[in-house]
């Protein structure tokens, strides 16, 4: 059973000062018979009451108020938590009777809200990749494990092309991103052959064979699988969430997952910068000034994606001339 000590600080810097900052966190592991959390200590700028609360998806919620006036607020999680490998799916049910199952499941509380399709221009072009593959004999995990792997195939990971903002036509046009933008493509996928698929925020842990976003804040997705339950699929890597990866949320987007999000009272840009330390011992050096994950959110920094297209188009038409 592997246990993991992370500390993730969040920073928002503000050019002006502020004040009446509210804000949620979602930085409570899930607790589960695959997953414990062993201790946590949470510790926010100005020390504010936080309240905790379930929400519909079943997650740990944090609310708070910092209502003097600021340039800065942090908000730091140190926690252990504790994993268990699943067992995979044993998958000796006639593929039709699970298509069937899933059929039965698709105007079911809670299964709906993972089926809903979000809408997009690429839609239409994606249905015709994805449904000959519903013809096949495919089970639901068969069909599963083949568009994860389509997308780490297709896609390429290149940080910094995306935004938490980016959208759905973005990403498709674009085949580049990250972990949040592979899961979010991979979501479309099944639930276009009426898989019901969730949306998991969290962490991926360092092993042995070392992974894309090892260390850090991670996204993937999770197949509801007949007769087994959730299955979490990291199309980032190509693999099953399993032990190494510590889950902190669950929902039909990034949107019902983010770790932290907030509003305020006050005027100009800010920059949230993110920091995540993941080890196997309770004596991680934290160094927050050297930022692992960066994300400035001011209007200059904000088309990294359209920066890159720009390049892309100008290499097309050198090839042309």
């Amino acid at each position: 059973m592997p246990e993991f000590y992370i500390q993730h600080l969040t920073v928002y810097s503000y050019q002006n000062s502020v004040r009446d900052s509210a804000n949620q966190i979602m930085l409570y592991p899930i607790s589960d018979e695959y997953q414990q959390v062993i201790k946590q200590d949470v510790k926010i700028s100005g020390d504010p009451l936080v309240d905790i609360y379930r929400d519909y998806y079943g997650n740990e919620v944090g609310v708070f108020t910092y209502n003097e006036p600021h340039t800065e607020l942090n908000i730091k999680s140190k926690l252990k938590v504790e994993t268990i490998s699943r067992p995979l799916p044993v998958d000796d049910m006639f593929a039709t009777l699970q298509w069937d199952k899933l059929e039965q499941l698709k105007n079911q509380i809670p299964y709906i809200d993972y089926l809903k399709q979000e809408q997009f221009s690429g839609l239409e072009e994606l249905r015709q990749i994805v449904r000959p593959e519903r013809k096949t004999d495919y089970t639901p995990y068969q069909a599963s494990l083949h568009f994860c792997k389509c997308i780490y195939d297709n896609f390429e990971y290149i940080k910094g092309v995306t935004t938490v903002e980016t959208t759905l036509d973005e990403i498709w046009q674009l085949r580049a991103g990250v972990c949040q933008d592979f899961a979010h493509i991979l979501l479309v996928m099944l639930r276009l052959i009426n898989i019901p698929a969730r949306y998991v925020s969290g962490y991926i842990c360092p092993n042995k064979n070392g992974m894309r976003g090892e260390g850090a804040t991670h996204a993937w997705a999770e197949a509801y699988i007949p007769e087994y339950g959730w299955l979490g699929l990291d199309p980032t890597n190509n693999c099953i969430a399993n032990e190494t990866h510590v889950r902190l949320a669950v929902g039909r987007n990034f949107s019902d997952c983010s770790p932290v999000k907030g509003v305020y009272k006050g005027g100009g840009d800010h920059i949230l910068s993110v920091s995540v330390l993941v080890g196997n011992e309770d004596n991680l050096q934290a160094d927050f000034g050297d930022i692992i994950e960066s994300v400035n959110q001011t209007v200059n920094n904000r088309n990294s994606y359209q920066r890159h297209i720009e390049i892309v188009h100008q290499q097309q038409q050198q090839q042309q001339q």
